[in-house]
């Protein structure tokens, strides 16, 4: 990857004895082959710096070829392979579905030759959290109703209604440090095999979200004759009832009206001491925020993923923790971690989640390919080897010191990975059972997202995506493709966001009450 302190080459930066078109492409890489159009580019048009006139109409944020690439050659963006010509690409062409297609090549794993000792602030970092009784530091105070099966989530859905404040304001008027009563429910628990991966995964993310320091209190409810026994869960995750976890079921407590009333009784037990709850400065190592790309665009690894991950050096820096995720995503760039691994046995983890992957996909008559999405490629992306070359940029420049499983607890400080799909509610929803208490969220094509309970930030890409939907977004990074920002300032600017969401500042999509739906825990496995 480049080095992001000189992503934008100086032949394509504004200045005012530049002439007028010196801004029309973003070179990336000096061995790259193709140029990025920083607006609509039409048949004509010069490329300052490059020699090459434009062919064709080249929409925005979409690749201009700058030399001649022969049939079968490759072709670099990022100074790394993203394709292969189909055919011959003369220069000033687009290049894009038509003309470039997946290969393979050998990725040269390196193991560790990348690392280098990090180093802490002295002084780091804080931010306003609330310390939970067993040392867990939470971002926020919310109840949470869980489910084990799908059959249960009609009650969860209609308890945890009964405290919303659009609906009943009353509900938690004398609870103002409480943000809410959640319900998340999901779609699976039964018909599985009861020892099978599929059904250990559900309970690793169950889990995960009833030990979720941003819950006060949390209950689990099921029908009572489901896969996914309750007891189950507990014994598997080491979970115990007590005055902040209970459990029950439908059958049990005999039929929907009880188990709602039964709910709504308890959770008002719980309202009074979650309430009493005050924020203090702790240091930034208790943050570990979960790093996300949705509907990204040709521009997603130029401004917004490598302003995130500028910001998660600072992050590491100030001994906190990053997770990388969206497997699918970083595949035929996973060399570039593998480099960065503190040991060999690391990046051997992470190479097999990539073997796992191949499998998986050959099992179900898929392709890997089949990521970028209708929209991505929309927005310029053509191959998943590009998106992922622009989406490993999320993690910065900072070492791999581990890296899990989907929905494992993480330990580690430091950036890790996660094995998760790409689609974005799965791989969250994976971060956040790990421990996630922020999530940040790039998006070029635009997105309405929320992850309760742990606040999502979203992160434009462009500023004609930041005109159009800054309801939704926290942060544009549009600026940097005009000149006006450095991906430094950009990456200490989200750092700061980071810390002051941390401290209670509500992020567009807990002002527009999403995260309640995004709870999408991934089923594998045959469903019986």
């Amino acid at each position: 990857m480049p080095d992001i302190k000189n992503l934008i080459s100086p032949a394509a930066a504004t200045s005012a004895a530049a002439p007028a078109n010196a801004a029309h492409a973003v070179r990336l890489h000096a061995e790259d082959d193709v140029v990025i159009a920083r607006s609509q580019l039409v048949g004509g048009t010069v490329l300052a710096g490059e020699d090459v006139r434009v062919s064709g109409l080249i929409p925005s944020g979409h690749k201009v070829a700058v030399r001649q690439i022969e049939q079968g050659q490759a072709v670099r963006r990022y100074g790394q392979i993203i394709g292969f010509a189909s055919r011959t690409i003369l220069p000033g062409e687009h290049v894009h579905t038509h003309n470039l297609v997946m290969g393979e090549f050998v990725r040269d794993y390196a193991f560790c030759v990348d690392a280098k000792p990090t180093v802490l602030k002295e002084t780091p970092a804080t931010f306003d959290g609330i310390v939970r009784a067993n040392g867990r530091v939470a971002t926020r105070n919310y109840i949470g109703i869980l489910t084990s099966v799908n059959c249960s989530a009609t009650v969860a859905r209609a308890i945890a209604d009964r405290f919303r404040r659009d609906i009943f304001p009353e509900a938690l008027r004398a609870f103002p440090n409480v943000d809410g009563v959640v319900a998340l429910t999901h779609g699976a628990g039964c018909a599985v095999d009861p020892e099978g991966e599929g059904l250990a995964m559900l309970q690793r993310t169950l889990g995960g979200y009833a030990n979720h320091p941003n819950f006060a209190g949390v209950l689990v409810i099921g029908l009572g004759c489901e896969t996914n026994q309750i007891s189950r869960i507990m014994e598997t995750q080491g979970l115990v009832e007590a005055d902040f976890l209970k459990t029950f079921n439908i059958q049990e407590t005999g039929g929907t009206a009880k188990t709602i009333a039964h709910g709504v009784d308890l959770i008002n037990q719980m309202l009074a001491e979650a309430n009493r709850v005050h924020r203090q400065p702790v240091p930034a190592s208790h943050l570990v925020v979960g790093l996300q790309c949705g509907g990204s665009d040709g521009y997603s690894g130029i401004s917004a993923n490598p302003s995130l991950g500028a910001a998660v050096d600072l992050l590491v820096q100030n001994g906190g923790t990053a997770i990388l995720s969206e497997t699918p995503e970083i595949y035929g760039a996973e060399h570039l971690l593998t480099r960065r691994a503190v040991s060999r046995e690391i990046g051997e983890k992470l190479v097999s989640r990539i073997h796992w992957w191949e499998e998986y996909c050959a099992r179900n008559n898929a392709a890997m390919n089949n990521n970028p999405s209708a929209g991505n490629k929309a927005g310029g992306l053509t191959t998943v080897l590009e998106k992922s070359l622009g989406g490993i940029a999320k993690g910065g420049n900072t070492n791999l010191v581990e890296v899990y499983e989907y929905a494992e607890p993480v330990k580690a400080r430091g950036l890790v990975f996660m094995d998760t799909p790409g689609y974005d509610p799965i791989s969250a929803t994976g971060q956040v059972a790990g421990g996630a208490n922020l999530i940040c969220f790039t998006t070029g094509r635009g997105s309405a997202y929320g992850c309760a309970p742990t606040p999502s930030l979203k992160i434009a890409t462009n500023n004609a995506l930041w005109k159009r939907q800054q309801e939704d977004m926290d942060l544009n990074c549009g600026t940097i493709l005009t000149g006006e920002s450095t991906i430094e300032e950009k990456g200490r600017e989200l750092f700061q966001l980071m810390l002051d969401t941390a401290s209670g500042k509500r992020s567009c999509s807990e002002t527009h009450g999403y995260g309640q739906n995004e709870f999408v825990p991934w089923q594998i496995g045959a469903i019986t």
